[in-house]
């Protein structure tokens, strides 16, 4: 079952390294992470890396319109031909120029 069902753990954005003077921490959108296991992914690694303090990334920076294009392959959606209709019915891509994570899929 696990090969046909994508499992995410993902937040909107990071925590600041340190924690703050009233003892917890701020958004901190430089660094973030996500889990995703199943859907016949490459699993088992680590993908990037940021300093000792995780303030910034120093190796292979994921973008967040890769892990949802990641989420796309897995659900047979092609980014670089699907569009969606905006509100005024122009056909826009469902992202930017962005591929799934190659790592997991390729």
């Amino acid at each position: 079952m696990l090969q046909d069902t994508t499992i995410a753990v993902w937040g909107e954005f990071g925590r600041t390294p340190k924690i703050n003077p009233q003892a917890g921490r701020d958004h901190w959108p430089q660094v973030s992470c996500a889990l995703l296991a199943g859907g016949g992914m490459k699993t088992g690694q680590v993908i990037g890396a940021t300093n000792n303090l995780g303030e910034y990334a120093t190796e292979r920076p994921v973008h967040f319109q890769e892990v949802v294009a990641t989420l796309y392959h897995n659900l047979g959606i092609n980014v670089e031909t699907t569009l969606i209709e905006d509100r005024s019915g122009r056909p826009t891509r469902a992202l930017e120029q962005t591929m799934p994570i190659e790592e997991l899929v390729g």
